[in-house]
């Protein structure tokens, strides 16, 4: 080959070498939206620190103590997690003021367990028209698995209606010929919770005796729980927020009245429901649960509760350690760390989602045994699974099989 020749192949070689290596500095190229940079990544987030169900405030104060710890850690890909949470008092309109501030004026890259069904439902429509993610809601209405409609919008917690067909058919299986009477919270919560009941009973409508509703506004719910009493129900069902259930199992007890008691799970904490409402009334409680209790014996040599355990010990040492809400919070934080690492250095909001949306039997610490969170572009509902427990002595004991109880989105 003569030397022309040579040079001329020596340069196209060359030039496909300049192209291949500018070709990956692009795709290796960061990508940022508002709210991130090489430093920081800025998370929202709403919780009702005050208000009638200020006992989640515990939820937002574990997310951050999770990740001031990855801050100390390092930061995530190398940057430090900037959390702003504010206070919405369990208040749709209030909520709306701070979602609005969130993006505005903070300029977060999302939003992040935002609490309470209502308060979500009031800033669904607006996170979703600015295409701003509202990532792993802490609430677990069933409208947040929506990808369709709202495609910004993704739950975490297993649906409410999930969650009481598992309820209805325990007791369609064990307690064949029991009369039901129900109350809710009136609202999407609530609501939600109720249908999924109605559904479960879908054969046998008649099961359900008695339904009361209450507003949160309202300073107690005994005179529910008496007017319930008067329709004779074998089975009482409490649907709702932990200040009403511990209200609730309290009048039972107060009443020498004891129907089989089913709780939510939202109202399953051992410290701001059971505690309050008296060891003795509650024992025999049924709920669900998707989580592992830190009441619970069996897992003091688990790797998962030793993590949860030690950042309780360093960031939160006031803790109630028995309080689910701080499970809740640490669990929640925790997966969306392992989303955000997943984003690597392309921040961009549509990123979030893509990775979000991309979970396949994610293991999260904190989970029971069985127990995953598996998302896709068409499913929105990470968690599906849980398992029935009872309260007995000073502790949830489960028993029964991990269940689903998952249905499809309205």
């Amino acid at each position: 080959m003569s030397t022309p020749v040579l040079h001329r192949a020596a340069t196209a070689l060359f030039g496909l070498t300049l192209l291949a290596a500018s070709g990956s500095a692009a795709l290796a190229q960061k990508k940022y939206d508002t709210g991130a940079s090489d430093t920081e990544i800025k998370i929202g987030n709403i919780v009702p620190y005050s208000g009638p169900a200020s006992a989640y405030g515990v939820v937002g104060k574990a997310m951050a103590a999770v990740f001031k710890k990855v801050n100390d850690d390092g930061g995530i890909n190398g940057r430090k997690v900037n959390f702003i949470s504010y206070d919405d008092a369990y208040s749709p309109p209030k909520a709306v003021e701070q979602a609005r501030k969130l993006v505005e004026s903070d300029e977060v890259l999302f939003l992040f367990g935002t609490l309470g069904t209502a308060s979500n439902t009031a800033i669904q429509k607006y996170l979703n028209a600015k295409k701003v993610p509202q990532l792993f809601v802490a609430t677990g209405a069933t409208k947040w698995n929506d990808p369709k409609t709202f495609p910004w919008t993704m739950g975490w917690l297993p649906s409410y209606q999930s969650e009481s067909r598992i309820y209805a058919k325990y007791l369609l299986k064990e307690k064949p010929a029991a009369k039901v009477a129900v109350l809710y919270q009136n609202d999407d919560m609530g609501k939600d919770y109720l249908k999924g009941l109605e559904d479960g009973f879908a054969g046998d409508p008649a099961r359900i005796v008695a339904k009361e509703s209450y507003e949160v506004a309202e300073p107690t719910i005994d005179s529910h729980v008496v007017r319930l009493k008067s329709s004779n129900p074998d089975v009482i069902i409490f649907f709702t927020t932990p200040k009403f259930g511990a209200q609730a199992i309290k009048k039972l007890g107060e009443m020498n009245w004891k129907p089989v008691t089913i709780v939510s799970n939202v109202s399953a904490s051992t410290a701001t429901v059971m505690r309050p409402a008296g060891l003795d009334n509650a024992q025999g409680v049924i709920s669900a649960a998707y989580a592992k209790d830190a009441s619970d014996p069996q897992w003091k040599d688990d790797a998962g509760m030793k993590a949860f355990d030690e950042l309780l010990a360093k960031y939160m040492p006031d803790t109630n350690r028995v309080d689910a809400s701080a499970m809740t919070g640490y669990n929640m934080a925790t997966t969306m760390v392992e989303v955000l690492r997943r984003c690597g250095d392309d921040l961009t909001r549509a990123n979030v989602m893509k990775q979000a949306a991309s979970l396949k039997q994610f293991a999260q610490g904190g989970l029971l045994p069985g127990v995953t969170l598996s998302t896709g572009p068409a499913d929105f509902q990470p968690i599906e699974q849980l398992q029935l427990m009872q309260f007995k002595g000073e502790r949830w004991q489960l028993f029964g099989d991990v269940i689903s109880g998952e249905i499809a989105a309205n």
